[in-house]
Protein backbone atom coordinates (compact mmCIF):
# COMPACT_ATOMS: atom_id res chain seq x y z
CA UNK A 1 0.00 0.00 0.00
CA UNK A 2 0.71 3.47 -0.78
CA UNK A 3 2.64 5.13 2.40
CA UNK A 4 0.64 8.38 1.77
CA UNK A 5 -2.72 6.42 1.57
CA UNK A 6 -1.19 4.57 4.73
CA UNK A 7 -0.88 7.83 6.67
CA UNK A 8 -4.21 9.08 5.51
CA UNK A 9 -6.11 5.98 7.09
CA UNK A 10 -4.32 5.97 10.06
CA UNK A 11 -4.66 9.45 10.90
CA UNK A 12 -8.65 8.91 9.73
CA UNK A 13 -8.76 6.39 12.47
CA UNK A 14 -7.31 8.40 15.60
CA UNK A 15 -9.63 11.67 14.14
CA UNK A 16 -12.73 8.73 14.07
CA UNK A 17 -11.76 7.82 17.61
CA UNK A 18 -10.70 11.57 18.79
CA UNK A 19 -14.24 12.22 17.81
CA UNK A 20 -16.44 9.97 19.40
CA UNK A 21 -14.41 9.79 22.49
CA UNK A 22 -14.65 13.53 23.17
CA UNK A 23 -18.32 13.96 21.69
CA UNK A 24 -21.45 14.86 23.77
CA UNK A 25 -24.06 14.31 21.00
CA UNK A 26 -25.18 10.91 19.43
CA UNK A 27 -25.08 11.89 16.08
CA UNK A 28 -21.31 13.13 16.21
CA UNK A 29 -20.27 10.18 18.35
CA UNK A 30 -21.79 8.16 14.87
CA UNK A 31 -20.10 10.27 12.57
CA UNK A 32 -17.23 9.49 14.48
CA UNK A 33 -17.48 5.39 14.60
CA UNK A 34 -18.93 5.88 10.78
CA UNK A 35 -15.37 7.19 10.06
CA UNK A 36 -13.12 4.77 12.49
CA UNK A 37 -15.23 1.80 10.11
CA UNK A 38 -14.80 3.05 6.65
CA UNK A 39 -10.43 3.93 7.76
CA UNK A 40 -10.20 0.52 8.55
CA UNK A 41 -11.13 -1.34 5.35
CA UNK A 42 -8.74 -0.54 2.88
CA UNK A 43 -5.92 -1.43 5.66
CA UNK A 44 -8.39 -4.92 6.04
CA UNK A 45 -8.17 -5.15 2.66
CA UNK A 46 -4.72 -3.89 1.08
CA UNK A 47 -3.51 -7.61 0.48
CA UNK A 48 -5.71 -8.32 -2.03
CA UNK A 49 -6.23 -12.09 -1.16
CA UNK A 50 -9.69 -13.10 -1.46
CA UNK A 51 -9.79 -13.71 2.59
CA UNK A 52 -9.12 -10.43 3.15
CA UNK A 53 -11.62 -9.01 0.67
CA UNK A 54 -14.35 -11.21 2.28
CA UNK A 55 -12.98 -10.17 5.96
CA UNK A 56 -13.83 -6.70 4.71
CA UNK A 57 -16.70 -7.15 3.55
CA UNK A 58 -17.81 -9.17 6.67
CA UNK A 59 -16.72 -6.35 8.74
CA UNK A 60 -18.12 -3.30 6.64
CA UNK A 61 -21.52 -5.37 7.00
CA UNK A 62 -21.47 -5.92 11.02
CA UNK A 63 -20.13 -2.57 11.72
CA UNK A 64 -22.78 -0.92 9.51
CA UNK A 65 -25.59 -3.17 11.42
CA UNK A 66 -24.02 -1.86 14.41
CA UNK A 67 -23.66 1.66 13.56
CA UNK A 68 -27.81 1.59 12.34
CA UNK A 69 -28.64 0.14 15.37
CA UNK A 70 -26.59 3.02 17.67
CA UNK A 71 -28.56 5.89 15.42
CA UNK A 72 -32.02 3.85 15.66
CA UNK A 73 -31.14 3.94 19.89
CA UNK A 74 -30.14 7.70 20.21
CA UNK A 75 -33.20 8.68 17.88
CA UNK A 76 -35.67 6.47 19.91
CA UNK A 77 -33.99 8.24 23.33
CA UNK A 78 -34.78 11.62 21.65
CA UNK A 79 -38.12 11.20 20.20
CA UNK A 80 -39.28 10.27 23.85
CA UNK A 81 -37.14 12.28 26.59
CA UNK A 82 -36.11 14.97 23.92
CA UNK A 83 -32.62 14.44 24.41
CA UNK A 84 -29.81 13.91 22.29
CA UNK A 85 -27.43 14.00 24.56
CA UNK A 86 -25.48 10.78 25.12
CA UNK A 87 -25.36 10.40 29.22
CA UNK A 88 -29.25 11.18 28.98
CA UNK A 89 -29.77 8.09 27.77
CA UNK A 90 -32.87 6.87 29.73
CA UNK A 91 -35.56 5.19 27.80
CA UNK A 92 -35.45 1.29 28.21
CA UNK A 93 -36.23 0.35 24.98
CA UNK A 94 -33.20 2.51 23.83
CA UNK A 95 -31.19 1.29 26.54
CA UNK A 96 -31.42 -2.28 25.01
CA UNK A 97 -31.08 -1.32 21.66
CA UNK A 98 -28.16 0.45 22.34
CA UNK A 99 -26.52 -2.66 24.48
CA UNK A 100 -26.81 -4.75 21.75
CA UNK A 101 -25.47 -2.08 19.16
CA UNK A 102 -22.24 -1.74 21.41
CA UNK A 103 -21.84 -5.75 21.87
CA UNK A 104 -22.14 -6.07 18.01
CA UNK A 105 -19.54 -3.46 17.32
CA UNK A 106 -17.36 -5.13 20.50
CA UNK A 107 -18.15 -8.85 19.19
CA UNK A 108 -19.34 -9.72 22.29
CA UNK A 109 -21.10 -13.06 22.28
CA UNK A 110 -23.34 -13.43 21.06
CA UNK A 111 -22.69 -11.08 18.42
CA UNK A 112 -19.12 -12.72 18.36
CA UNK A 113 -18.76 -14.40 14.74
CA UNK A 114 -17.60 -11.90 12.86
CA UNK A 115 -14.34 -11.14 14.96
CA UNK A 116 -12.33 -14.45 14.53
CA UNK A 117 -13.40 -14.58 11.25
CA UNK A 118 -11.95 -10.96 10.07
CA UNK A 119 -9.20 -11.25 12.53
CA UNK A 120 -7.71 -14.23 10.60
CA UNK A 121 -8.24 -12.88 7.37
CA UNK A 122 -5.84 -9.77 8.09
CA UNK A 123 -2.38 -8.99 9.13
CA UNK A 124 -1.04 -9.24 12.36
CA UNK A 125 -0.84 -5.68 12.36
CA UNK A 126 -4.26 -4.51 11.40
CA UNK A 127 -4.97 -7.12 13.81
CA UNK A 128 -3.48 -5.35 16.74
CA UNK A 129 -5.59 -1.77 15.24
CA UNK A 130 -8.80 -4.20 15.61
CA UNK A 131 -8.09 -5.38 18.84
CA UNK A 132 -7.56 -2.56 20.62
CA UNK A 133 -8.18 1.30 19.06
CA UNK A 134 -11.45 0.04 17.21
CA UNK A 135 -12.40 -1.39 20.87
CA UNK A 136 -12.52 2.35 22.26
CA UNK A 137 -15.08 4.19 21.38
CA UNK A 138 -17.51 1.59 21.55
CA UNK A 139 -16.28 0.82 25.18
CA UNK A 140 -16.10 5.12 25.51
CA UNK A 141 -20.21 4.76 25.02
CA UNK A 142 -20.22 2.39 26.96
CA UNK A 143 -18.65 4.02 29.98
CA UNK A 144 -20.84 6.92 29.51
CA UNK A 145 -24.05 5.69 29.65
CA UNK A 146 -23.40 2.94 31.88
CA UNK A 147 -25.89 4.26 34.44
CA UNK A 148 -28.45 3.44 32.54
CA UNK A 149 -28.02 0.09 31.30
CA UNK A 150 -29.64 -3.07 32.55
CA UNK A 151 -27.20 -4.64 35.05
CA UNK A 152 -28.48 -8.29 34.73
CA UNK A 153 -28.13 -8.36 31.05
CA UNK A 154 -24.72 -6.77 31.00
CA UNK A 155 -23.94 -9.83 33.52
CA UNK A 156 -25.23 -12.80 31.30
CA UNK A 157 -23.22 -11.18 28.37
CA UNK A 158 -20.03 -11.22 30.37
CA UNK A 159 -20.42 -14.58 31.50
CA UNK A 160 -21.04 -16.17 28.56
CA UNK A 161 -18.25 -14.10 26.43
CA UNK A 162 -16.14 -15.39 28.96
CA UNK A 163 -17.33 -18.97 27.94
CA UNK A 164 -17.19 -19.00 24.96
CA UNK A 165 -13.96 -17.36 24.36
CA UNK A 166 -12.25 -19.78 26.46
CA UNK A 167 -14.15 -22.59 24.94
CA UNK A 168 -13.67 -22.11 21.13
CA UNK A 169 -10.04 -20.82 22.17
CA UNK A 170 -9.37 -24.40 22.96
CA UNK A 171 -9.19 -26.00 20.21
CA UNK A 172 -7.56 -23.19 17.23
CA UNK A 173 -4.29 -23.27 16.07
CA UNK A 174 -4.66 -20.35 13.80
CA UNK A 175 -2.82 -17.63 16.47
CA UNK A 176 -4.68 -15.08 15.34
CA UNK A 177 -7.67 -16.81 15.92
CA UNK A 178 -6.48 -17.51 19.17
CA UNK A 179 -6.02 -13.70 20.58
CA UNK A 180 -9.77 -13.14 18.93
CA UNK A 181 -10.98 -15.53 21.53
CA UNK A 182 -9.14 -13.89 23.90
CA UNK A 183 -10.12 -10.79 23.19
CA UNK A 184 -13.90 -11.67 23.55
CA UNK A 185 -13.09 -13.35 26.77
CA UNK A 186 -11.60 -10.24 28.45
CA UNK A 187 -14.67 -8.43 26.80
CA UNK A 188 -16.63 -10.05 29.68
CA UNK A 189 -14.47 -9.41 32.44
CA UNK A 190 -14.93 -5.30 31.36
CA UNK A 191 -18.34 -5.93 30.92
CA UNK A 192 -19.77 -7.37 34.07
CA UNK A 193 -18.19 -5.16 36.14
CA UNK A 194 -18.94 -1.90 33.89
CA UNK A 195 -22.31 -0.95 35.84
CA UNK A 196 -20.82 -1.26 39.54
CA UNK A 197 -17.29 0.44 38.92
CA UNK A 198 -17.12 2.00 35.28
CA UNK A 199 -13.37 3.06 35.73
CA UNK A 200 -12.41 -0.45 36.39
CA UNK A 201 -13.34 -1.38 32.94
CA UNK A 202 -11.81 1.55 31.61
CA UNK A 203 -8.67 0.19 33.70
CA UNK A 204 -9.24 -3.69 32.30
CA UNK A 205 -9.01 -2.19 29.27
CA UNK A 206 -5.72 -0.12 28.49
CA UNK A 207 -4.55 -2.91 30.18
CA UNK A 208 -5.50 -5.53 27.94
CA UNK A 209 -4.60 -2.94 25.12
CA UNK A 210 -0.93 -2.75 27.08
CA UNK A 211 -0.99 -6.64 26.68
CA UNK A 212 -2.11 -7.69 23.66
CA UNK A 213 -0.27 -4.98 21.72
CA UNK A 214 3.36 -6.66 23.06
CA UNK A 215 2.06 -10.07 21.91
CA UNK A 216 0.74 -8.88 18.53
CA UNK A 217 4.00 -7.26 18.03
CA UNK A 218 6.22 -10.08 19.31
CA UNK A 219 4.24 -12.64 17.05
CA UNK A 220 5.28 -10.15 13.89
CA UNK A 221 8.48 -9.61 14.65
CA UNK A 222 8.82 -13.38 14.38
CA UNK A 223 6.79 -13.59 11.71
CA UNK A 224 4.49 -16.21 13.34
CA UNK A 225 0.69 -17.01 12.40
CA UNK A 226 0.38 -20.55 13.47
CA UNK A 227 1.36 -22.63 16.37
CA UNK A 228 3.81 -24.83 14.28
CA UNK A 229 5.47 -21.89 13.11
CA UNK A 230 5.64 -21.23 16.89
CA UNK A 231 7.26 -24.08 17.52
CA UNK A 232 10.58 -23.67 15.65
CA UNK A 233 10.58 -19.45 16.10
CA UNK A 234 12.39 -19.76 19.37
CA UNK A 235 16.22 -20.69 16.88
CA UNK A 236 15.16 -17.22 14.81
CA UNK A 237 15.20 -14.75 17.63
CA UNK A 238 15.76 -16.61 21.23
CA UNK A 239 15.55 -13.94 23.63
CA UNK A 240 12.11 -12.52 22.57
CA UNK A 241 10.69 -15.78 22.40
CA UNK A 242 11.81 -16.55 26.21
CA UNK A 243 10.19 -13.41 27.48
CA UNK A 244 7.13 -13.96 25.62
CA UNK A 245 6.03 -16.51 27.89
CA UNK A 246 6.02 -14.08 30.79
CA UNK A 247 3.69 -12.20 28.58
CA UNK A 248 1.35 -14.61 27.90
CA UNK A 249 1.09 -15.42 31.32
CA UNK A 250 0.76 -11.46 32.09
CA UNK A 251 -2.56 -11.79 29.82
CA UNK A 252 -3.76 -15.08 31.66
CA UNK A 253 -3.81 -13.14 34.52
CA UNK A 254 -1.18 -14.82 36.63
CA UNK A 255 0.22 -13.17 39.56
CA UNK A 256 2.24 -11.38 40.43
CA UNK A 257 2.09 -10.13 36.44
CA UNK A 258 -0.02 -6.99 35.48
CA UNK A 259 -2.79 -8.94 34.08
CA UNK A 260 -3.59 -10.34 37.61
CA UNK A 261 -3.94 -6.15 38.62
CA UNK A 262 -7.69 -5.59 36.75
CA UNK A 263 -8.68 -9.35 37.60
CA UNK A 264 -8.42 -8.73 41.22
CA UNK A 265 -9.96 -5.21 41.06
CA UNK A 266 -12.80 -6.67 39.45
CA UNK A 267 -13.01 -9.94 41.71
CA UNK A 268 -12.66 -7.70 44.99
CA UNK A 269 -15.46 -5.07 43.89
CA UNK A 270 -18.14 -7.74 42.25
CA UNK A 271 -17.57 -9.48 45.85
CA UNK A 272 -18.58 -5.94 47.59
CA UNK A 273 -21.32 -5.40 45.29
CA UNK A 274 -22.78 -9.29 46.37
CA UNK A 275 -22.47 -10.65 43.52
CA UNK A 276 -20.07 -13.50 44.45
CA UNK A 277 -21.23 -16.63 42.77
CA UNK A 278 -20.88 -14.21 39.48
CA UNK A 279 -17.36 -13.60 40.69
CA UNK A 280 -16.66 -17.23 41.13
CA UNK A 281 -18.21 -18.38 38.24
CA UNK A 282 -16.09 -15.80 35.74
CA UNK A 283 -12.80 -16.89 37.58
CA UNK A 284 -12.88 -20.52 36.99
CA UNK A 285 -13.99 -19.50 32.92
CA UNK A 286 -10.80 -17.81 32.89
CA UNK A 287 -8.85 -20.92 33.53
CA UNK A 288 -9.98 -21.94 30.08
CA UNK A 289 -8.33 -18.92 29.28
CA UNK A 290 -5.01 -19.82 30.51
CA UNK A 291 -4.91 -23.52 28.91
CA UNK A 292 -4.56 -22.10 25.19
CA UNK A 293 -2.21 -19.13 27.05
CA UNK A 294 -0.33 -21.97 28.42
CA UNK A 295 -0.30 -23.86 25.25
CA UNK A 296 1.05 -20.73 23.30
CA UNK A 297 3.69 -20.69 26.15
CA UNK A 298 4.57 -23.83 25.83
CA UNK A 299 5.18 -24.40 21.60
CA UNK A 300 6.80 -20.52 22.10
CA UNK A 301 9.50 -21.70 24.52
CA UNK A 302 9.76 -25.97 25.47
CA UNK A 303 9.07 -27.84 22.65
CA UNK A 304 11.57 -28.81 20.45
CA UNK A 305 11.18 -28.86 16.67
CA UNK A 306 11.51 -31.91 14.89
CA UNK A 307 15.28 -33.62 13.76
CA UNK A 308 14.68 -34.67 10.69
CA UNK A 309 17.02 -34.38 7.85
CA UNK A 310 14.50 -32.84 5.41
CA UNK A 311 13.37 -30.16 8.24
CA UNK A 312 13.86 -26.70 7.83
CA UNK A 313 15.32 -24.54 10.66
CA UNK A 314 15.03 -20.92 10.69
CA UNK A 315 17.57 -18.52 10.47
CA UNK A 316 18.87 -16.96 13.92
CA UNK A 317 18.68 -13.13 13.05
CA UNK A 318 20.73 -10.68 15.33
CA UNK A 319 18.02 -7.61 14.27
CA UNK A 320 17.75 -6.45 17.69
CA UNK A 321 14.32 -6.04 19.15
CA UNK A 322 12.76 -2.70 18.95
CA UNK A 323 12.78 -0.19 21.64
CA UNK A 324 8.46 -0.22 21.84
CA UNK A 325 8.34 -4.06 22.50
CA UNK A 326 10.61 -4.05 25.09
CA UNK A 327 8.98 -1.25 26.77
CA UNK A 328 5.90 -2.59 26.27
CA UNK A 329 6.97 -6.37 27.55
CA UNK A 330 8.46 -4.26 30.72
CA UNK A 331 4.99 -2.85 31.29
CA UNK A 332 3.11 -5.96 30.47
CA UNK A 333 5.19 -7.61 33.39
CA UNK A 334 6.06 -5.46 35.88
CA UNK A 335 3.13 -2.96 36.44
CA UNK A 336 1.64 -4.97 39.23
CA UNK A 337 4.30 -3.60 41.56
CA UNK A 338 3.00 -0.10 41.24
CA UNK A 339 -0.40 -0.97 41.77
CA UNK A 340 -0.72 1.11 45.25
CA UNK A 341 -0.47 4.16 43.00
CA UNK A 342 -2.79 3.04 40.55
CA UNK A 343 -5.19 2.76 43.24
CA UNK A 344 -4.72 6.19 44.29
CA UNK A 345 -5.33 7.21 40.96
CA UNK A 346 -8.76 5.54 40.79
Amino acid sequence: MNPQAKMIFTASLLLGTTITITSNHWVVAWTGLEINTLAILPLISKSHHPRAIEAATKYFLVQAAASTLVLFSSMTNAWHTGQWDITQLTHPTSCMILTAAISIKLGLVPFHFWFPEVLQGTSLTTGLLLSTVLKLPPITLLFMTSQALNPTLLTILAILSAAIGGWMGLNQTQIRKILAYSSISHLGWMTIILVYNPKLTLLNFYLYALMTSTVFLTLNSMKVLKLSTLMTSWTKMPSLSAISLLTLMSLAGLPPLTGFLPKWLIIQELTMQEMAPSAMIISLLSLLGLFFYLRLAYCATITLPPHTTNHMKQWHTNKPVSMLIAVLTTLSIMLLPISPMIFAII
